[in-house]
């Protein structure tokens, strides 16, 4: 984990929202919603959890994140289904 994605995940809320994963070139490669921004997107990073291969795949690609606080669930849900027909990660 490079420094610039370790103050990133530091500086996360609590609050539920989006969050966007993204590699070297800028390209968001995965999109995921959370009821704790904090608690979900440092979970990717915890040696300690056993992640399937494709997890490890995609952990080993981020270089950098970012989120979007929704005011709930449903908002989340909602900007997380219209961020993925967007992008359409992979």
């Amino acid at each position: 984990m490079n420094d610039t994605l370790e103050s990133q995940l530091a500086g996360v809320t609590t609050k539920p929202g989006v969050y966007l994963y993204k590699n070297a070139e800028g390209k968001i490669i995965y999109v995921g919603k959370a009821k704790n921004l904090r608690s979900r997107t440092r979970s990717y990073f915890q040696s300690s959890k056993n992640h399937s291969p494709k997890t490890v795949v995609l952990v080993g690609q981020i270089e950098s994140m970012e989120t979007i606080v929704a005011g709930g669930e449903l908002e989340a849900l909602v900007l997380e289904s219209n961020l993925i027909k967007r992008h359409r990660p992979r």
